[in-house]
Parts: C-alpha cells; structure tokens; sequence
C-alpha cells in the first residue's frame, strides 16, 4: 500500500496499492486506490490524470487515451480504479487521482501516483546455432512474472512452461519459435527463427555465354530477416562475395564452378544447396547451332537419294543420320 498524506488541518489522503505496476503491451491493466477528502465539502468530480504533465486533466480528455480509459468509483466505499485498455508503449509514466470540490481551491491530487511499466515479450537466441548442440531459448520482459510462460513452435503449444526453452538443434527443432504469458495467450511474442530454406536463383536462368554477365541472388525465409550474406564457390576456402546478390561481369570458364550463399540473422545461420553455373564457349555455341544441324541436314538428304544402297562413305545413312541426332541433342 502507498500512502499520500493529507495537508495540515484537513483529512486529505490517497492511498495507492502499489507503487508501481508492469502490463503486458497490448494488454489491459487496473491500477486502484482509496481516498478520504473532509466530510464539510461536498465532492463534485474525480478523475485520473498524468504526470508530467503541462496542465491537470482528464485523461478522457486526450484523443490519445478517450476510447482506452475506463472510470470505476465507488463513492461509498471511496476506492477508485483506473483501467487502461490496449497498453502501448507510450503510457509508460506515472499516473495520479485526482479530487475535486465544490469550493474554489479546496481540489487534492493524490502525488507520487503510480507508475506504470510496460514491458514486451521477445525470445532471445545464440547468434550461431550448431547442428547437435544444445540451444537455450529465453523468453525476456523486463517485468518479473510469477504466473509462468508458454511456449509456441510453428503456432502449437509446446509442454515447457518454463522462461527457458531448451533444444538440442536436431533438424525437426527448425521452426518459428515464440513465447507468451500465462494469462495473456493472445498477446506472443513475435515468432523467431535464423535463416531457414535458402536458396540461390540464377539471372539470366538459360544458357549462359562467354562474356555475359550474370547475377546469383540469395533468398531465406527468417525472422528478424538475414541482413548478413555470404557467396563461397566449392573448392576455394574463403568467401567469394558478400550481399544478397553476386554479380559476375564477362563470365567466362574461370568462373564456371558450383557456388552457395550463406544467409545469417541475430538468431543463426544456413547455407543453401550449391548450384552449378557453366559457360558455354561461343565456338561451343556455333558448332551446336550452325554446324551439327547443317550436317544432319545434308545427311538426311544424301540417306533419301541413297535409299536403294543405303549407304553413305562406307557407313549406313540412316546410322550416321541418328547418330549425328544424339551428338545433338546431347549438346543441348
């Protein structure tokens, strides 16, 4: 209980429950207290105000907190409650009652009111999670809450009720993680996860020529999102590029070769599967184009006048017409 004396010769007071109290954001909270005012004046408004504060009045009387305030007085018993709907983080301050007769001067405002904190709930996690190795998930606030906590994967609730999550970061363990408080199950925590299916995509997405530039993107699904990428080609021991996306200008055979990327947040990190990037030399190109297709062209036309030998330079036309045919689809 907090006490508010009253001033010398008159039996002014309020009394506070507590000092200072925590809500959930988003949550509703009743801060309460009792008052006494002398029996001779007749007691014509009450209400609750902030501090600080440029002037005194109404919180009903700021857009910011008309729709969010509720009054509850019991002028018999002479308790008052303030309930305040939909915390936010900006009602973080102190809140104080105020009494009001219908003699001009003779108003009280209990001082020194109560405090309100507003915490949120958030899940804290390593900033590299090993596969096999033991991870400890840690629903913060900066409230201390004695009614417990739950825990989600993937939206489902988990059996841990305790502040601390523990997982042995086996494979099944990926997922979205995040954390409430009992009694508040409608108000988690943003779920949060390291980087999860990373991939590479490959721009331009065809047959890539000698001298061609060429663009590997990286993409993940995480939260907070991967702000830290790393670019590694098989082979080479150290990374390669950085950012979200790798730009090669003139490609050529040099940078033939199978590359990954590697997507990170605050909560971890995962490479994507290798892909294979290959150039294709423009003689490469004609040979398989303008060469192979004129050949098989002139094969098939020698096999049609040579249809009662069926032969062509010691080899059956038909024979060397299909296999010319393989070599190129092959090639393609």
């Amino acid at each position: 209980m907090f006490y508010v004396a009253g001033v010398f010769g008159e039996d002014w007071n309020v009394t506070y429950e507590t000092e200072s109290i925590c809500a959930l954001k988003g949550s509703t909270v009743n801060m309460s207290c009792s008052y006494r005012y002398p029996e001779q004046y007749n007691l014509i408004d009450t209400f609750w105000i902030k501090k600080p504060d440029v002037e005194i009045k109404s919180l009903k009387e700021y857009p910011e907190y008309k729709d969010r305030v509720e009054y509850i007085e019991d002028r018999k018993s002479k308790t008052a409650i303030l309930r305040l709907h939909n915390v936010t983080q900006n009602d973080e301050r102190e809140y104080c009652f105020r009494l009001v007769t219908e003699i001009e001067g003779k108003k009280w405002i209990g001082k020194e009111g109560i405090h309100l904190n507003v915490y949120a709930l958030q899940v804290k996690a390593p900033q590299l999670v090993l596969e096999k190795q033991t991870v400890n998930l840690t629903c913060e606030t900066t409230c201390s809450l004695t009614d417990g906590f739950i825990w989600y994967k993937n939206g489902q609730t988990l059996t841990i009720q305790s502040e601390t999550l523990q997982l042995q970061s086996e494979r099944s363990d990926s997922g979205h993680y995040s954390c409430s408080a009992r009694g508040h199950e409608h108000l988690p925590s943003p779920a949060v996860n390291p980087p999860q299916s990373v991939s590479v995509s490959i721009s331009p997405s065809g047959v890539i020529v000698e001298g061609d530039s060429v663009t590997l993107s990286c993409s993940s699904d995480s939260n907070p999102p991967a702000l830290i990428f790393s670019w590694f080609k098989e082979n080479q021991s150290s990374a390669v590029g950085s950012g979200q996306s790798l730009s090669i200008s003139s490609f050529n055979s040099s940078h033939s070769g199978h590359y990954y990327c590697e997507a990170q947040n605050k909560h971890g990190s995962q490479r994507s599967a290798s892909v294979s990037v290959t150039v294709k030399a423009v003689y490469t190109l004609f040979m398989k184009n303008i060469i192979l297709p004129t050949v098989i062209f002139f094969v098939f036309k020698e096999k049609q006048k040579d249809e009662k030998h069926k032969r062509f330079n010691g080899v059956s036309g038909e024979k060397m017409f299909f296999f010319l045919l393989i070599v190129y689809c092959s090639w393609r």
